[in-house]
């Protein structure tokens, strides 16, 4: 891995559509990277309500033959292929993490800390969201591209039962990443001094 400033990994992490099954660390280097992320990302609290599962070979396709079942159900037959088409290139990846938060350990804080109770599930999701974050530029610095997907209303329940995962955890997003076919598009940026205010 080469020497870089945290700056240049967000800047090297885009939205990787074009996606193939190749690698160039190993699955098990991939997993140690995820559990390194997992154990030092933040939380409220240091709850570290975070979870992840990470999905390999036919686990993987397994999810997003979940994910087109799914969407097979609300989607005409007729506008099906694009949809189906966007699905296939997820699962053309080599893997897939999903995000989760553990309900049990967010619920013990709201009742643990009541005057906080509407922020834990506020503070989960940031905290989930920084995790993928950190997991994101991770993988594109080792080679790796992928993409956020957000299907868990509509699989949550499938994947919970086929994974055998906890009740209490609560599905956030959906990662696939793998190598990469096809860089991504140019990027369009607002002038910062339209989003940043800074006062002295």
């Amino acid at each position: 891995m080469t020497d870089k400033t945290f700056l240049q990994l967000i800047r090297n992490r885009r939205s990787i559509y074009g996606l193939n099954s190749s690698s160039p660390i190993s699955d098990e280097a991939i997993a140690e990277l995820v559990g390194s992320i997992l154990r030092e990302a933040p939380s409220a609290f240091n709850c570290q309500s975070q979870r992840v599962a990470l999905l390999f070979g036919a686990r993987h396709q397994q999810l997003w033959n979940i994910v087109k079942d799914a969407l097979r159900k609300i989607v005409p037959a007729t506008q099906f292929k694009p949809t189906e088409d966007k699905i296939d290139s997820f699962a053309a990846g080599r893997g897939t993490l999903l995000f989760f938060d553990d309900t049990e350990v967010t619920t013990g804080l709201c009742n643990e800390y009541p005057t906080y109770r509407e922020n834990f599930p506020i503070w989960a999701d940031q905290a989930n969201g920084m995790l993928q974050f950190a997991i994101w530029c991770q993988l594109a610095e080792v080679g790796l591209g992928a993409s956020l997907q957000h299907y868990g209303n509509l699989i949550e329940a499938e994947v919970t039962k086929a994974f055998d995962l906890p009740s209490s955890w609560r599905m956030i997003a959906q990662m696939p990443f793998g190598g990469i076919t096809a860089p991504p598009g140019a990027k369009d940026y607002l002038p910062v001094a339209e989003r940043l205010r800074v006062f002295h």
